[in-house]
């Protein structure tokens, strides 16, 4: 409930219509009425306490949704924004300090908590009611553009952890070694941003990497034409951790939000594993995802799957057996030495051992699929081009403030993580909203003239 207090300078009435013409507090309203703040658990008061009532949780929810919005880096700033806009103080929910000789009829720097206090909570913030939030911003985003989820993409987003090891103008002697953790923040590791081969002068290769302290933000997406890009998932991990290991949780948090399984997904090379084209091939789709050999030799295969020696021979089943990894493995081998020893000969060196080559390959449905898709086909290049759904979100997250939080620790990164994709999918739901509107008036004129 909106507490609207009285000064000697404004009356309630006066305060009233400048809450309703004020445009930033209409701009938040407006945006800020997009959210189901029903999932929001209140702290009950006991009345048998005496004392300054607490600010309601959901106050302090869109304060730090506000700080994201307005590329505010640091609670210092965030307070110093909310101070200098009185009637946003009040539009927003926290509990006005009363008093009747300031001009808003509160104490606006006594109502808004202290630096301090700011990011005590956007540390203690419960991560899981920022998740219900972002979910039920997709709810009403599937009302808004049917088949929404049809197609999902995934990738993962670096973020500089705020330690001296990511300054380069820093001395620091083995500043990437794992073992040296920052103590700037307990919770970040070391990992590789990006690595590239260097030709050397001989003509030789030589792979350079980049390394940062940090984490990494994975993020389950969609894009739809007219509408924009939808996040339907984040999960934050320390960087040290593979992109490929935030897959599952992803896809189960899809899954459980949009409320049916993706027909179809892509990701790039890192996420090429035999259990993501899994969840694919049970519903008819496939995961457009490039083929990432991981440094092994390439096998050429026939159309059903089965592999071809290095001489081009078809290659011979011999036995079946359960895979390290979790999968069904069948075992092809020389077709000149299995079933039986045959008098051909071959210039292998396996041949010479009379072993002959070994090629154990994955008979799942998926790990199948992996090696058969047809990467040229029309339909696979044109779910392939909606990976590019994931970048767009990555690079609206990074105007947003995401790669460079300043913040210590793994727990208000995340949380600040889903905050910024929550401002995102917001923003696509006041535009989706927006057409929708247009679109049926159109209709509705079209319908009357007709008439």
């Amino acid at each position: 409930m909106l507490i609207i207090p009285e000064s000697r300078i404004f009356d309630q009435r006066t305060l009233g219509l400048m809450l309703a013409h004020d445009p930033l507090v209409q701009r938040y309203r407006t945006f800020f009425e997009q959210i189901d703040w029903s999932v929001v658990p209140e702290i009950s008061q006991d009345p048998s306490r005496p004392g300054q009532r607490p600010h309601p949780e959901s106050a302090y929810i869109k304060a730090f949704l506000i700080k994201i919005y307005e590329g505010l880096a640091t609670c210092s700033r965030l307070r110093r924004f909310l101070v200098e806009h009185p009637l946003l103080v009040l539009e927003i929910g926290f509990r006005p300090r009363l008093a009747w000789d300031k001009p808003y009829g509160f104490d606006v720097a006594r109502t808004v908590p202290t630096d301090r206090w700011l990011r005590k909570k956007q540390y203690r913030l419960d991560h899981p009611v920022l998740q219900d939030i972002l979910a039920r911003t997709i709810w009403e985003l599937q009302k808004e553009i049917p088949g929404l989820g049809e197609t999902v993409a995934f990738d993962v987003k670096h973020i500089y952890a705020w330690v001296r090891e990511n300054n380069p103008r820093e001395s620091i002697g083995y500043r990437f070694s794992p073992d040296r953790q920052p103590k700037g923040d307990p919770d970040c590791k070391v990992g590789v941003k990006r690595s590239t081969n260097q030709v050397q002068a001989d003509g030789t290769k030589k792979e350079k990497k980049e390394y940062l302290w940090g984490y990494g933000s994975g993020v389950a997406t969609a894009t739809f034409p007219d509408y924009g890009d939808v996040v339907f998932a984040d999960l934050t991990l320390p960087f040290n951790e593979a992109d490929v290991t935030y897959y599952l949780s992803l896809y189960i948090q899809t899954v459980a939000t949009v409320g049916f399984f993706p027909t179809n997904i892509t990701a790039d090379a890192a996420y090429d594993a035999w259990y993501v084209h899994q969840t694919c091939v049970q519903k008819g789709g496939i995961a457009a995802i490039p083929l990432n050999q991981h440094g092994h030799p390439t096998y050429t295969r026939d159309a059903d799957g089965v592999p071809r020696c290095p001489a081009g021979l078809r290659m011979e089943p011999t036995k079946k057996f359960q895979h390290t990894n979790g999968y069904r493995a069948q075992r092809y081998q020389c077709p000149l030495l299995f079933p039986e020893k045959t008098a051909l000969q071959c210039t292998h060196e396996q041949f010479a051992k009379k072993k002959g080559c070994v090629k154990d390959i994955n008979i799942e449905k998926g790990g199948l699929m992996r090696v058969t898709v047809d990467r040229d086909h029309p339909i696979y290049k044109g779910i392939y081009c909606q990976r590019s759904s994931a970048e767009r979100i990555n690079s609206q997250a990074k105007e947003l403030g995401i790669e460079r939080p300043k913040v210590r620790n793994g727990q208000s990164v995340r949380n600040l993580n889903t905050l910024t994709y929550i401002v995102i999918n917001l923003r696509t739901l006041l535009k989706a909203r927006s057409i929708n509107r247009n679109l049926l008036a159109d209709i509705a004129r079209g319908a009357f003239r007709v008439a």
